[in-house]
């Protein structure tokens, strides 16, 4: 007798023909197969439809777990079996007939239940991730959604940084937040390594940090403060003589 057999594929139960050669507790494999009258079963089909007791139990949909009225169809999935119309999502309640399913922990879901219940979902629009997605924070995003929070410009394989666990591009960053360079003006976001230097309450990009009278650069050197204004000691030296 041929049956419907159900086998796994990327963790859904998909629907195909066959003549079932082994027992569905075996591997992960379904099997449906109808219920005959007992002058076409031999012996061992008979004892067997005897012990069937449906999964559903007491909320069996034919009102008896072990009632088997000849023509209508029966489930078996690893261990356990059903009646056809009982073989149903957990979640929706509706029959899975031979459509595709995904079992997990016991229980058997159909498709859509499954997805909306255990798929990965972007922390801002609340949508499925179905590919790609970046993980900031151990949370998931969709790429689009992953964006400055200032200026909404994609931020997915790009330099940024956070502030109140909220991420911005390094220019929205810099505007609203850094420090400002005394000589140019420019924030100081210090995004890529950007090395600055403060002194008592100004702050300086390396690049800016030249003496006011020759230019010369004045990291790592010493310097003197004239007015708003810093100087090297040699420019110093010749403003007293």
């Amino acid at each position: 007798m041929s049956v419907d057999v159900m086998t796994s594929k990327f963790g859904n139960i998909t629907l195909k023909t066959s003549t079932p050669k082994k027992d569905p507790g075996d591997d992960d494999v379904a099997i449906l197969s109808s219920f005959l009258p007992e002058y076409l079963m031999s012996p061992a089909a008979i004892t067997k439809n005897k012990a069937f007791e449906c999964s559903m139990k007491r909320d069996c949909r034919l009102g008896d777990p072990k009632v088997t009225p000849p023509g209508t169809k029966k489930m078996e999935y690893k261990t356990r079996q059903w009646h056809e119309k009982c073989f149903s999502c957990v979640v929706c309640k509706s029959a899975i007939g031979t459509k595709s399913f995904i079992p997990r922990e016991q229980e058997v879901y159909c498709a859509t239940c499954y997805e909306e219940k255990f798929s990965t979902r972007c922390v801002k629009c609340d949508k499925i991730i179905t590919s790609g997605g970046v993980t900031y924070k151990n949370e998931p995003w969709h790429r689009e959604c992953f964006t400055c929070s200032h200026c909404s410009t994609s931020l997915a394989g790009q330099r940024f940084t956070s502030r109140d666990e909220k991420p911005f591009c390094g220019d929205c960053f810099g505007e609203l937040f850094a420090k400002r360079c005394t000589s140019c003006v420019k924030p100081i976001t210090g995004i890529g390594g950007t090395r600055f230097i403060s002194f008592e309450d100004r702050h300086w990009h390396n690049d800016c940090f030249i003496c006011a009278a020759c230019k010369t650069s004045l990291v790592g050197r010493g310097f003197i403060t004239d007015a708003e204004d810093i100087i090297c000691p040699e420019c110093a030296k010749q403003k007293l003589m």
